[in-house]
């Protein structure tokens, strides 16, 4: 019970009975040990998660049959009634020079040998194919086959793209010219490839610096190796889970990569404020036992609620009626889930058998270091820091409102890829193809559906339409190509002229720039509902931890002008292409459509992350008797190293995934990265500071009820261990009285050790 004020207390708080330790207290001791039979645990599920994991790479895939979409529903419908299955083109161009007739021969025999592969349907070929077939360029420079497959599994469909790809390869050295594969199948196959090897390169880049760093900032080897160990875990129990989820919905190529940031960058987060709070409670005069205890019980908390807070901010994703968004969101959440188990379980042990090897600090940390002065200097100065650092926030973000988004494909591929090489080569010889056409699908005969198609021909939009085709099944199907872009503002209107002219009979809208549309009206549909999980969910999380109803308000604000200066910074890097030769890639004019979604929920976040390890030691020093200025200069100091150095270790792992290949990557990549950057010095360290100053004891303001509800409900965990000598800092400034509301109350209800 809270005492009156002016009570007699102890000298020291008393230890708190082990029938009565809060849980996270009796997991710390459960780690010291039984440390052995974690380490063992974590061993077998890293091995069989790494083991399980690593088969998922062949399962990405960018289907996404059964949804209600329609311009994915009218895909599936033109695969499902096309003659043949996947298609194979390829490219030969440098023809000229050669004997016309021996060019003849040669592509007649490679036309032959291809129709032997087994597996392949048809061939059209340029000797034998009718003019509107198109196979042969304007240009007279290069010609096509179009390679059809039967319907083969995709181990099937692997061998006869290898088989194709060869003999071409063949032709191409016995005649001097160059071969270039392309088409959907190619592109996944690649695009797939690619992942594993950008999440592969992302580590490589970023773990070794990663360790050099944690190394200086531990002083010993060991300690800085401990929540590398955790990473790991990390990444194999995600990509194990993600095994798991390939059974029950597509996983774009993407979703690897961002779940091995995600855990990556959690991971370390949580297994350095656990190191950290060990080492203080070390150099305190704890022993190892005890000092993982209170470590576990304080940090435990504070990771805890910062697991709570990023899996309700990714659970938003799952308000999407795109299978890409729910497979991120499935994959984020369990990813958070399984760092959190690693920093309060694998930590706790690794500390445990590491104890003696692990530097203790010899002197206790001034409160009045750098940080402190920091503080005092933004208090000084609170509403020209808070005005003027908002103003600069908002400024950065300006440039998102000129924003243009395009779906992945060949041109988001770097320009050594294959599929890329192809459809650069397809612009230039083939220009009429260059762009791609808005498909039009029907279940009425192909004499119906063209009547249609002259019905719009009109279109302000159309460029050309090709004459209709009949499909297996009673299909037919029209190619409808727009002006401008594959994915331009033309292509969309045409998109949405077409299906505000519809005929009698259903018909089904597809293609690339119709795949956008539908992709940004979901999107525009899912926002506000993700938004408002996010926000509720971080409100009532930040309000269990504080009692406080205008601090989760302030760090909503906070963190909505972090995310819209991340987004200014994409703009102007991806789209504008300031920056484009350092990160090595061409810039198309637009981000990639799930990019900014992603990178809402998952810098959001990220952000509550920083700011629950600063409020928690806030809200202890002011609950410990401490002012609110006081409280936020001393916790600041206390917790500002530690949150800039685990963001510059998050930064460094995000910026590492930079150095891949696939755009949407690095886009992620450079815009996580970011977003810590302004988090944890321009936010936490300085617009934070100065809004709780000017809010000053009204930022733990909440109605009664809201306060009642607090003292049932709220979330705590505190420790009761006293320190050798009797002696806690904290403990002391328990007996002192401050006013709040204009009352006088003591504060030692419910104290223990920092």
């Amino acid at each position: 019970m809270r005492g009156h004020a002016g009570a007699i207390a102890p000298s020291h708080p008393p230890a708190t009975p082990r029938h009565n330790e809060p849980v996270l207290a009796r997991l710390g001791r459960f780690c010291f040990h039984h440390r052995r039979l974690i380490l063992v645990g974590w061993l077998v599920a890293f091995v069989a998660g790494l083991g399980t994991g690593v088969q998922v790479f062949p399962r990405l895939s960018t289907d996404y049959s059964g949804t209600t979409i329609e311009s994915f529903q009218g895909f599936d419908l033109m695969t499902q009634s096309q003659q043949y299955g996947s298609r194979i083109s390829a490219l030969v161009e440098g023809l000229e020079g050669i004997d016309p007739t021996r060019l003849h021969e040669e592509l007649a025999s490679s036309a032959g040998d291809l129709r032997g592969i087994n597996g392949v349907a048809r061939v059209i070929d340029p000797t034998t194919a009718p003019p509107e077939a198109g196979v042969v360029a304007p240009d007279g420079e290069a010609v096509l086959f179009l390679v059809d497959l039967k319907d083969l599994r995709a181990e099937g469909e692997d061998r006869a793209l290898n088989a194709v790809e060869k003999r071409l390869q063949t032709f191409a050295k016995d005649t001097g010219t160059e071969v270039i594969l392309g088409g959907d199948l190619l592109l996944q196959r690649e695009s797939a490839e690619q992942s594993q090897k950008d999440t592969e390169r992302g580590e490589a880049v970023a773990l070794p610096i990663t360790l050099l760093v944690m190394v200086f900032l531990f002083g010993g080897l060991v300690a800085a190796g401990i929540p590398l160990l955790g990473a790991f875990c990390s990444i194999a129990g995600g990509l194990a889970a993600l095994f798991g989820f390939s059974f029950l919905l597509p996983l774009d190529p993407s979703v690897p990569s961002v779940t091995t940031v995600l855990g990556l960058g959690l991971s370390i987060d949580y297994a350095l404020l656990m190191v950290q709070r060990y080492r203080e409670e070390r150099g305190l005069g704890r022993d190892a036992e005890q000092a993982v205890q209170v470590a576990v019980s304080t940090a435990g908390r504070t990771i805890s609620f910062s697991a709570l807070t990023v899996a309700t901010a990714l659970t938003g994703l799952f308000v999407f009626q795109l299978s890409i968004f729910r497979a991120l969101g499935a994959a984020g959440v369990t990813v958070v889930l399984v760092a959190l188990a690693v920093g309060l379980t694998l930590v706790p042990a690794l500390l445990a058998t590491f104890h003696h090897r692990i530097k203790v600090p010899t002197e206790r940390v001034s409160d009045d270091g750098f940080f402190a002065r920091l503080a005092r200097a933004t208090q000084r100065r609170a509403a020209l820091v808070t005005v003027g650092l908002g103003a600069v926030l908002l400024a950065a973000g300006a440039p998102f409102l000129g924003v243009h988004f395009q779906n992945g494909g060949a041109d988001l591929l770097p320009t050594d890829f294959q599929s890329r090489r192809f459809a650069d080569a397809i612009a230039v010889h083939f220009p009429n193809d260059a762009v791609d056409p808005v498909y039009v699908v029907a279940h009425v005969p192909a004499v119906q559906l063209q009547a249609y198609a002259d019905s719009v021909a009109s279109l302000p939009d159309l460029r050309r339409a090709k004459p209709a085709s009949d499909r297996r099944g009673g299909w037919s199907m029209v190619e409808l190509t727009p002006y401008g872009s594959s994915q331009g503002d033309r292509a969309k209107a045409l998109v949405r002229e077409l299906r505000d002219h519809r005929p009698e009979f259903r018909t089904w809208v597809t293609g690339s720039a119709p795949v956008l549309v539908d992709f940004q009206d979901l999107v525009r549909a899912g926002l506000p509902w993700a938004a408002l999980i996010l926000g509720a969910g971080t409100f009532v999380l930040l309000f269990l931890m504080t009692g406080s109803v205008l601090v989760p308000l302030k760090a909503l604000v906070m963190n909505t002008l972090s995310l819209g200066a991340t987004f200014g910074v994409l703009v102007l890097v991806f789209q504008d292409g300031h920056g484009s030769g350092l990160l090595g890639f061409t810039p198309t004019g637009a981000l990639e459509t799930w990019v900014p979604v992603v990178v809402f929920a998952f810098a959001f976040g990220l952000s509550m992350d920083y700011e629950v390890f600063l409020l928690s030691r806030v809200k202890e020093l002011y609950d410990s008797g401490m002012s609110n200025d006081k409280a936020i200069e001393v916790g600041l100091q206390r917790s500002g190293r530690i949150i800039t150095s685990a963001a510059l270790l998050v930064f460094i792992v995000f910026l590492g995934f930079t150095a891949g290949k696939l755009l949407g990557i690095k886009q992620l990549g450079l815009a996580l990265a970011t977003a810590v950057a302004v988090d944890a010095t321009v936010v936490r360290c300085l617009l934070v500071p100065a809004t709780m100053t000017l809010l000053g004891d009204r930022n733990w303001w909440a109605p009664a009820w809201l306060r009642r509800l607090h003292t049932r409900i709220g979330l705590r965990e505190h420790v009761g261990l006293p320190l050798p000598g009797g002696s806690d800092p904290l403990w002391t400034h328990a007996h002192q009285t401050r006013r709040t509301n204009g009352v006088s109350e003591s504060t030692t209800e419910g104290m223990g050790p920092p």
